[in-house]
């Protein structure tokens, strides 16, 4: 992480405006339009921080090359906002009116303003209770942490640090500006948000952050799961998400948000015949995003090495010997993690993507020394279907034995898979893989109507596909009048 100096304050201060002076120059033709109207107008939070960290300006691009928020406070109320800048912006939304926030677009830029507030939860309520507040200052104070509680003036890019945040920034420390109890009481959600900050930037929090975190858990019961989820999904999509999750299984968070995962620390037995499986997953999660195209991590293959393996602590069987097994692991683990994103209101789309991982994840361990028929092969890339690459980095990662040699023949094992996949690509197509007779064609050989028997008809077919790979449409229609005749289906005169 690179940080400036402290050495010269000064120096760093000129540094901090010249950092910020890359800004787009619409977010200082806005304040000019906040001046013109009498209020005041400061860029706050990430953009702040990120200049001190050398880190690009928020603004450019965001995620898949989408327009990033350029976040600032004001003393306009959001109707106020909404008048002055019409004319100005291209484009408005009111989405978060109601916590105070009104979002504008210019020239492919998006401009979140949100009014100078505080906020708290009561005990009962999953959703923060809104005041405006009269102050920067104010406002400032209520943040979360120190180091997202800096501002700069626009257009005249005064500097403003009153709780010290560019000093953590430069210990790699993490605060909160108001005490971490009235912090977290305030929004329990910043407990999730400090290991999220502790993976994306490496801050470590300080001791009285952490016990504050940790006497403060069952607060994020009022948090709806929408607000949790999309933490989590920030927080594995960090740099380092291990030392996230790492903070959140320590502190006991783990155990509301994502008790699978805490449940992996199981104790080793007194053999040491397996290895513990929490330290396993870590290794695996670490070990997947090794294999992540650079600058680009993959959420999907992130969460199936996270969720890969919490099958085991419910299937896990003490064997003579000393040894222990996990049985259907996979299977029992797809249906745990499925229940899991589902609670969290995960989208069904990547909820089936990494289910289908997390139950394909063990089917490499069946290929032995290259036994598999060609039938088989074709049943894995199907059942893989577009998760296919990400399988094989999955199982890949899978793989973390000590023992070298173990681990050399394992990959060599999967090399001559993964060989033996492209061959047959090239020989047929295998990534789609569908019944050379398709269900139109079964009912009109067969003189069916839509039916169960149709259906029926065409998975045979898909498996002869499988077995037989192309043979061609005379053959197919041969094989689908002996199935016919065996299941006693009668076959129109041709």
């Amino acid at each position: 992480m690179s940080v400036i100096s402290l050495d010269n304050p000064r120096d760093s201060a000129e540094r901090v405006v010249s950092e910020l002076l890359r800004v787009p120059p619409a977010a200082d033709e806005l304040g000019r339009v906040f001046a013109a109207h009498g209020h005041l107008l400061h860029l706050v939070g990430g953009s702040v921080r990120d200049a001190l960290l050398g880190r690009p300006t928020t603004g450019a691009t965001g995620a898949g090359g989408a327009p990033a928020d350029l976040d600032f406070a004001t003393d306009a109320r959001p109707e106020r906002v909404l008048e002055i800048t019409r004319g100005w912006a291209e484009a408005t939304w009111e989405a978060g009116i109601a916590f105070g926030t009104v979002g504008l677009a210019r020239r492919g830029l998006r401009f979140e303003i949100t009014t100078y507030r505080s906020e708290a939860y009561d005990r009962q309520s999953r959703n923060p209770q809104v005041t405006y507040g009269d102050s920067l200052e104010a406002d400032l104070s209520r943040r979360d942490f120190t180091v997202n509680a800096m501002a700069v003036s626009v257009p005249g890019h005064d500097f403003v640090d009153l709780f010290g945040g560019m000093a953590d920034l430069a210990r790699g420390v993490l605060r909160t500006p108001a005490s971490p109890a009235a912090s977290f009481d305030d929004d329990p959600l910043r407990i999730l948000r400090a290991a999220r900050f502790e993976a994306t930037l490496g801050l470590t929090p300080v001791p009285e952050l952490v016990e504050a975190m940790r006497a403060r858990t069952e607060r994020l019961a009022i948090v709806s799961p929408e607000r949790i989820r999309d933490e989590l999904r920030k927080l594995l999509l960090a740099a380092d998400p291990v030392a996230g999750l790492e903070r959140l299984v320590e502190i006991g968070v783990a155990d509301i948000v994502l008790p699978e995962v805490a449940a992996m620390r199981m104790e080793i037995d007194e053999h040491h015949q397996h290895k513990d499986v929490y330290a396993h997953t870590l290794t695996v999660l670490r070990q997947a995003i090794a294999l992540e195209e650079p600058g680009a991590p993959d959420e999907v293959l992130r969460w199936a090495a996270l969720l890969h393996d919490i099958g085991k602590p419910r299937t896990r069987r003490h064997i003579p010997g000393g040894r222990v097994s996990f049985h259907h692991h996979e299977v029992v683990g797809r249906d745990m993690t499925r229940r899991r994103l589902a609670a969290l209101h995960f989208p069904k789309d990547v909820t089936d993507a990494i289910c289908r991982l997390v139950y394909l994840h063990l089917r490499f361990h069946g290929y032995g020394e290259g036994e598999w028929t060609d039938a088989a092969v074709r049943r894995y890339v199907h059942d893989a279907g577009p998760q296919l690459t990400r399988l094989h980095k999955l199982v890949r990662s899978d793989c973390t034995t000590r023992n070298r040699r173990k681990a050399a023949a394992l990959s060599r094992t999967y090399d001559s898979l993964e060989e033996r996949i492209a061959d047959l690509a090239a020989r047929e197509e295998i990534a789609a893989i569908r019944p050379e007779l398709s269900g139109d064609d079964i009912m009109a050989l067969l003189g069916l109507a839509p039916s169960r028997l149709v259906g029926q008809a065409r998975a045979h077919m898909l498996e002869f596909r499988f077995e037989c790979g192309l043979v061609g449409r005379e053959a197919a229609e041969a094989e689908l009048f002996r199935w016919a005749r065996e299941h006693e289906v009668p076959i129109p005169d041709a």
